[in-house]
């Protein structure tokens, strides 16, 4: 079975990254969850990010706010793909720098950005990268695809009426 590493930098980030953690496991794939702060925990996140592989993860979605270093740290260290989830906190300035810190990455050390609060697309991109070689994934990426087409054609319909 297929896992995924969801980490964030404290228990306040948990309500948004429990999207990506549902449509994981919605998508059977197993995850592994841990808080790992770049900035209070560094030597806890040299180790999660350099040895994360050898544990049989895929992907790592890294959920952070205000400065946001998490994802950009994590990346640096470990060879898997990394999906930074930018948090609006409560010592965020609305967002925009955790976004930016996510996003700004420099050439060399990729992180994949969705937007501020996108836990939900974190975990729907971390089912493609994994279904991208596992075609049982990959299924139960189409079966959600179509049900989201099948929402939209029914609130058109709805909307006619």
């Amino acid at each position: 079975m297929s896992k995924v590493g969801i980490i964030m930098g404290s228990t306040s980030d948990m309500p948004v990254m429990e999207k990506a953690i549902e449509i994981l496991k919605g998508f059977d794939i197993e995850v592994e969850v841990d808080i790992v702060s770049a900035h209070r925990t560094p030597e806890k996140l040299f180790d999660y990010a350099k040895n994360a592989h050898t544990r049989g993860l895929k992907a790592i979605i890294a959920g952070a706010g205000g400065a946001a270093h998490l994802p950009g740290m994590v990346a640096s260290l470990s060879p898997l793909p990394v999906i930074g989830v930018p948090v609006k906190s409560r010592n965020s300035i609305d967002g925009w720098d955790s976004v930016l810190s996510i996003l700004q990455m420099p050439g060399g050390v990729p992180v994949a950005t969705v937007a501020l609060d996108g836990a939900l697309n974190a975990g729907i991109l971390a089912a493609q990268i994994i279904g991208a070689s596992d075609t049982c994934v990959l299924d139960k990426i189409l079966v959600y695809k179509e049900g989201l087409k099948q929402k939209v054609i029914e609130g058109a319909k709805q909307v006619k009426q």
